[in-house]
């Protein structure tokens, strides 16, 4: 986490450090996407092509990108017709350059075959990239279109994957800033003192840093507890709640493991009862990681939601829970308060 080099504050505990400087962090990949797994949202990024017709120039994503961006235009769009190649152009995209083209499928594959176009896999994040193409397609068992899986391009040990979701995209500033408010939530957790503690922090340790955090964060207008409280991060008595299911959280989640059902243990999970939840779900053409848009919830609230966002979810619920009571397999439990 960024700190003014003035002030060294007592260090947190392990997994909650942990935790916290993997907001930072993007989601998950596996080696067969396109994607880098859990890098930092600072990383090079990439753009579907018809994303960045509607969104981005070169001149914007300059500014915006310090690391870079490609542009990922499909066979589809580039061989279709010769005027999209033109248009490709006059968007300021050049193969090679900020983009490439991006197989995904086996018909794109054989029907404009890279090699045959004596063209290369590219390889470097930056300009040049090192070639004008890229491959992601998985095998296939059907009789008339049978092969194994194509990888070409960002596929070495230090080279997997291209670059990240633009939507996941933040800079080191706004994920330093989103640090600072995480943390600042985590101490706003009634038992958050006794828990670290019971973590291996001493208690001035504790004390010291919480109200550390707390202040850095006043004097960088991150502690507006309206609106947190408004971002469905706070109730109504200042105290972090899961942003779905609105239940106050207590900092002993950040802690402890989740539950296994039996038969299916991992040895080596490392998942959290809570975890990093954005208010307004990341998604193409925002950037939604960013302050007074995060908080800490259930994680298998976090599940539900995905990323269909908190509203679009409690619809959904709520559409259920209605269908299970008309068909009689769900009753309401009486209010024993009236």
């Amino acid at each position: 986490m960024p700190r003014r080099r003035s002030q060294r504050l007592p260090k947190l505990p392990k997994l909650l450090d942990r935790k916290i400087y993997k907001t930072g962090q993007t989601r998950g990949a596996d080696d067969d996407e396109i994607y880098q797994n859990r890098v930092l949202r600072t990383s090079t990024v990439l753009i579907p092509y018809s994303v960045w017709r509607h969104h981005f120039t070169p001149e914007l994503a300059g500014r915006l990108f310090g690391r870079g961006y490609i542009v990922l235009i499909s066979p589809d769009d580039y061989f279709g017709h010769l005027r999209n190649r033109d248009e490709i152009a006059g968007a300021g995209l050049e193969l090679g350059s900020n983009a490439l083209v991006f197989y995904e499928t086996r018909a794109q594959w054989n029907t404009n075959n890279p090699a045959a176009l004596d063209w290369r896999a590219a390889e470097s994040r930056r300009s040049p990239l090192g070639g004008q193409y890229v491959a992601r397609i998985s095998a296939t068992t059907a009789t008339e279109d049978a092969g194994g899986k194509i990888i070409r391009g960002f596929q070495t040990t230090h080279k997997k994957g291209a670059g990240i979701r633009v939507f996941e995209y933040a800079s080191e500033t706004v994920i330093g800033e989103c640090r600072f408010q995480l943390e600042a939530l985590f101490w706003l957790c009634e038992d958050s003192e006794a828990v670290v503690v019971n973590n291996g922090m001493a208690a001035e340790d504790a004390s010291l840093r919480k109200k550390a955090i707390v202040e850095e964060c006043q004097r960088r207008g991150l502690f507006d507890l309206d609106r947190l409280t408004q971002a469905r991060t706070l109730n109504g008595n200042g105290r972090p709640i899961c942003p779905l299911c609105l239940l106050e959280l207590s900092s002993q989640g950040f802690f402890t493991r989740m539950e296994q059902a039996e038969g299916r243990e991992v040895l080596d999970l490392t998942v959290t009862q809570i975890n990093l939840f954005h208010i307004e779900e990341v998604r193409m053409g925002v950037f939604n990681h960013r302050p007074y848009n995060l908080g800490w919830g259930h994680h298998h609230c976090n599940v539900v939601v995905k990323d269909s966002g908190i509203r679009e979810t409690l619809r959904w619920m709520h559409e259920v829970l209605q269908r299970n009571i008309n068909e009689g397999h769900f009753s309401m439990p009486e209010n024993r308060g009236s």
